[in-house]
């Protein structure tokens, strides 16, 4: 039988502390078990036996007679997907936070290729994207293996108040009966992202479809329910697992509010971030994917290699003018995808014409460009390819039928002339209606009564050509407005408006010129929207290949700046080597920026403690090193010499924002949140930054808690994450906390004592800290020298263990300048005032001051 080592630590009156002592439960010699491929483990192995031979033998045929099931519940709202499945096979519910997803669902598909589901549950009321593709998956009746039963639960199963209140009142049996359920809470929220929302109602709606259809219970009776024993983490093939505080204190995300007066209350903009710095895309879409490559990192080789290699090729000095024109072609591309809308619905714009215009020709552009690069880089290639002559049919087709500036002044489509007959002649007739009916009005003036001073004819779209006539001071009643041989009409802005003979002939003869000019027009912007819409996958493959080159344009010109460099892979090294690596935003900040160098890989140094004083530099390590991990794994160019990255599966970081700790949270609750969703998720192929863990809390037990998880992993032994730990715990090492052996390596930054000053060579070395040296920090932030003195007076006494003392010294002037404050109040007492009232002198002068020297 297995044995279970769980370190509990007995602090007592610390609920968090009891349930970070369930949390760190390890199992020696044993890894917790993904049955699906890309998982990673995030739930809590109970204590079980373990099965003999012919047990298993047994289990083994159980298993093939029930293949397991897996029941998805999946939301797709804003661009964003949601996704939790429930697995029959070890009872465990995987879940997928927040994503972003392609209109086109290509993260679902995915999804549903890897995992292979037996039914989907989502949402009735769904996007028109999602039940187009959910349509479309129910259709697929010869798939095989079978295809998924398509399952509608209502809206409100989905809602985000009733699914967190499913999930925090469920009964699961890896949490102990002990927990309170305030211990119950804070351990959910270290497995499950209540931030990711649309996760937290996938999870929700998913529990409510295991309890109506009560999977694998459905003979038991109704108060046994669905078997829920853990939750984990689930990560598709070759993804790396991000979460959303790693983003933030690493500022590869970072918004602010805009500068702009008129954006004060909605807009954002991106500040300082790694984002920020290396968004130099020029088309929207661009920008999209760019940040879509951020939230996907990835262990895909292949691509990672294929974008190296466009961004390597832009570097060379021979390309750069070649860079800079596609960078401007890329300029004009456009959202396609939003003008193909509107031609489906027949709401396209007048602009639209002339933006879709450039956009095409921008691509024909492209295609030229990349035709004359090397195509043994398949970016190139695909353009040269997948850029076809119906780009040029579509251009062709454009440019001969739209007046764009015709268009533009009359806000609709408009035709070229010379392109149909029927309407040029109607154009000119329109044209030349002014003269005519002037002539018309002056013949009409002629026959009518010789008080009526002026007449003329106008043209009234769906009305037709009226005789507008002054209304004379005579006309009074309506009955007054009766002319002889005229049809009266109506009366505007005091003038009459008649139909007369000729005004009849006018229409019989003209029509409404209006109307059919612009209905023929129309008829023309419907069969061009159809020839455009007939190649609209030529158009989307553009954007997609167009975007992509954008992105790497940008990621080379930021390479070229700032002078990166080119990261290798080795599948073989679990971890990273970087050498002379610099922090990408420390570095635009700093004047000077030291480099430093980091190495984690094989069976030595997977725990690297990290010790030094404040402000030496160790939070800028860790963050640099796990920016340059992160930067490699999206295929970009690195800041620097030389970096090789390994199978690194997941960046975990518990390193304080100043976001949070303004929020009022505590430091401590964030410490054990964020750790342990590292405990409980992190792989021998994961690399974790934990900064200063435990300071919110009472040193003691701030220190416990760290040697606990410390050597939790370390039991894993060649499953040890990699793990860099900046403390000022010196405790941890000077009372040999943690386990020696090659698992651990001790570096410090290095410093130098000049006299009485503390030189900072912000320079990783290995060793150890003797000293935090709190006193020379406490001087650079200016405070006064008494005070570091009686400071350094007072931590001797603590380290010795003799009893502090107040300073006497200091005790004795306070009371003088008391005494002296006291005795000027008397001197200038007035005895002889009369206004003077001394029994309120005594008791709010005299009285306060004698307590303060008593």
């Amino acid at each position: 039988m297995a044995t279970h080592k769980v370190f509990r630590l007995s602090l007592p009156d610390d609920r968090a502390s009891k349930v970070m002592a369930y949390i760190v439960r390890a199992i020696p010699g044993r890894t917790p078990q993904c049955p699906v491929p890309g998982a990673a483990s995030a739930s809590f192995p109970s204590p079980a036996p373990v099965p003999g031979h012919r047990e298993a033998e047994e289990e083994e045929e159980d298993n093939e007679q029930e293949p397991a099931e897996i029941h998805l519940c999946v939301l797709w709202t804003s661009g964003f997907l949601g996704i939790a499945y429930y697995d029959t096979s070890d009872s465990t519910i995987h879940f997928m936070p927040d994503a972003p997803d392609h209109e086109s669902l290509k993260l679902l598909q995915r999804v549903l290729d890897e995992i292979n589901p037996r039914s989907i549950v989502t949402s009735a009321k769904q996007d028109e994207n999602m039940a187009r593709f959910l349509g479309k998956l129910a259709s697929q009746e010869h798939k095989e293996p079978k295809r998924p039963e398509i399952i509608f639960l209502p809206s409100v199963d989905f809602g985000l108040e009733i699914s967190k209140q499913r999930l925090l009142s469920g009964n699961y049996a890896f949490i102990p009966d002990s927990m309170t359920t305030t211990e119950k809470i804070l351990f959910l929220s270290s497995v499950i992202p209540f931030d990711c929302l649309l996760t937290v109602r996938a999870l929700g709606g998913l529990l409510k479809f295991l309890g109506r259809r009560r999977i694998g219970v459905e003979l038991e009776d109704y108060n046994v329910s669905v078997p829920i024993l853990g939750f984990k983490k689930f990560v598709l093939t070759h993804l790396v697992s991000i979460d959303q505080d790693t983003y933030s204190v690493l500022q590869i995300f970072k918004s602010e509010s805009h500068p702009s007066v008129y954006k004060v209350a909605s807009g954002l903009k991106e500040g300082l971030s790694l984002f920020g710095i290396l968004n130099r895309c020029r088309c929207k879409w661009g920008e999209k994917l760019l940040r879509l490559w951020f939230t996907r990192p990835t262990l895909d080789l292949g691509e990672l290699n294929s974008r190296l290699d466009v961004i390597q090729f832009f570097l060379l000095p021979q390309n750069l003018d070649m860079a800079q024109m596609l960078h401007r072609l890329l300029g004009h591309i456009k959202n396609v995808p939003l003008i193909l809308k509107r031609m489906k619905l027949s709401h396209t714009k007048a602009s639209d014409w002339q933006v879709l215009y450039k956009t095409v020709y921008s691509a024909l552009g492209l295609r030229d460009a990349c035709r004359s690069l090397p195509q043994a880089i398949q970016l190139f290639q695909d353009i040269a390819q997948e850029f076809s002559d119906d780009l040029h049919h579509i251009a062709s087709l454009i440019g001969k039928v739209v007046d764009f500036e015709g268009s533009l002044a009359e806000n609709r489509f408009t035709v070229l002339p010379n392109i149909d007959p029927d309407i040029d002649e109607k154009k000119r007739r329109l044209m030349g209606l002014p003269s005519f009916l002037t002539e018309v009005a002056r013949k009409e003036l002629e026959n009518l009564d010789s008080r009526i001073p002026s007449c003329s004819v106008i043209y009234i779209p769906l009305i037709g050509f009226l005789l507008s006539i002054p209304r004379l001071p005579s006309m009074v009643e309506a009955s007054d407005f009766e002319i002889e041989g005229l049809d009266f009409m109506f009366l505007s802005e005091e003038k009459l408006h008649y139909r007369s003979a000729r005004t009849k002939e006018l229409d019989a003869l003209l029509g409404d010129l209006h109307c059919d000019i612009r209905d023929q027009e129309t008829l023309w912007m419907y069969q061009l929207q159809c020839q455009v819409l007939a190649r609209a996958a030529v158009l989307s493959r553009v954007l997609d290949l167009a975007s992509r080159l954008d992105v790497l344009l940008a990621l080379a010109s930021a390479a070229r700046d700032y002078g990166y460099s080119r990261p290798r892979y080795s599948p073989q090294l679990l971890g990273v080597r970087i050498q002379n690596g610099r922090h990408p935003l420390m570095e635009l900040c700093a004047r000077t920026f030291v480099p430093n160098s980091a190495e984690c890989g094989g069976d030595r140094g997977r725990v690297k403690v990290i010790t030094g004083p404040n402000s030496s530099g160790k939070s800028i390590y860790l963050k640099q090193v796990g920016l340059i991990t992160f930067m490699a794994l999206v295929g970009s160019f690195v800041p620097a010499e030389e970096a090789e990255i390994g199978a690194v599966d997941a960046i975990f970081t518990r390193i304080h924002s100043c976001e949070s700790i303004s929020l009022g949270l505590s430091t401590f609750m964030l410490d054990l949140n964020q750790v342990a969703k590292a405990v409980n998720n992190a792989t021998k192929q994961s690399l974790v930054l934990i900064d200063e863990f435990g300071k919110g809390t009472n040193t003691v037990d701030g220190l416990a808690l760290l040697a606990a998880v410390l050597r939790h992993w370390l039991a894993l032994g060649p499953m040890c994450p990699h793990i860099f730990v900046a403390t000022n715990f010196l405790s941890l090492v000077q009372l040999q906390l943690l386990p020696q052996g090659p698992l651990v390596q001790y570096l410090t930054m290095e410093t130098c004592e000049d006299g009485d000053d503390l030189v900072f060579f912000y320079q990783v070395c290995e060793g150890i800290a003797k000293a935090s040296h709190a006193s020379h920090t406490a001087a650079q932030a200016g405070l006064p020298d008494q005070l570091l003195t009686r400071g350094k007076e007072v931590s001797d006494l603590i380290r010795s263990g003799k009893p502090i003392k107040p300073v006497k010294e200091l005790l004795k002037e306070k009371q003088m300048e008391n005494y002296q404050t006291l005795v000027d109040k008397f001197l200038k007492l007035d005895l002889e005032d009369p206004n003077l009232d001394l029994d309120l002198f005594m008791s709010q002068e005299v009285l306060p001051a004698a307590t303060a020297i008593l």
